[in-house]
């Protein structure tokens, strides 16, 4: 698989209502707040902030332009204007961002992450999640912005995924790298996490926000 040119991820990011500087700003953002953890926070804080964050204020960014918000099952989305598709932020290792490398989530995932991904690109039937979005919440497509700090570098990109072998998510129909400025160390070591855990507790309420 060839890397995309910067000019070619961006047209793709277009037709997909995404920019770099969309995810650039998001994660940007969460680099500056996990700078503010101490040796005095828990040792997870870092990681966890790091992934909410991000999320957060991909959320805050799309909320505007009409995408809805859920966090069912502890993923946190945010849904197209026209439910096409949706995005997620969570850690990934390998070679991020290099589609002549492999790339899996880097945590373990549950049960809700597999329902998802495993019906990423499926034909949708009529379910209960029709009333509220037109659809089954869990049969819209998810793109993943898949993150990795290495050395105070962070690298990204913005993928599909379609299956998971184990509790992880390793193989993708689309990945687009993002060619990011640099985004400064974080300041720490930061062991990346991701949600608490999916599927394990109550059901969040989901909420579609926009016109």
């Amino acid at each position: 698989m060839q890397n995309l040119d910067p000019e070619q991820c961006r047209q793709r990011l277009a037709q997909l209502d995404f920019s770099t500087d969309l995810f650039h700003e998001a994660l940007d953002l969460a680099i500056a707040d996990v700078r503010t953890c101490t040796d005095f926070d828990a040792p997870a804080m870092r990681g966890f902030m790091f992934w909410s964050r991000t999320n957060r204020y991909l959320a805050e960014a799309l909320d505007p332009e009409g995408w809805g918000r859920t966090a069912r099952d502890s993923i946190l989305r945010m849904i197209h204007p026209s439910i096409s598709h949706a995005v997620t932020a969570i850690s990934a290792e390998g070679g991020v961002g290099d589609l002549a490398a492999r790339v899996r989530s880097k945590n373990p995932k549950g049960p809700a992450m597999a329902r998802l991904v495993e019906r990423n690109g499926q034909f949708a039937f009529m379910t209960h999640d029709e009333v509220l979005y037109g659809r089954e919440l869990d049969q819209i497509p998810t793109w993943c912005l898949l993150y990795k700090w290495d050395k105070g570098v962070i690298s990204a990109e913005l993928s599909l995924p379609i299956k998971m072998n184990g509790k992880f998510v390793d193989e993708w129909q689309e990945r687009i790298p993002l060619f990011l400025p640099d985004l400064g160390d974080p300041g720490a070591d930061i062991g990346l996490l991701d949600d608490p855990g999916d599927g394990d507790g109550p059901e969040v309420v989901v909420e579609l926000l926009g016109g």
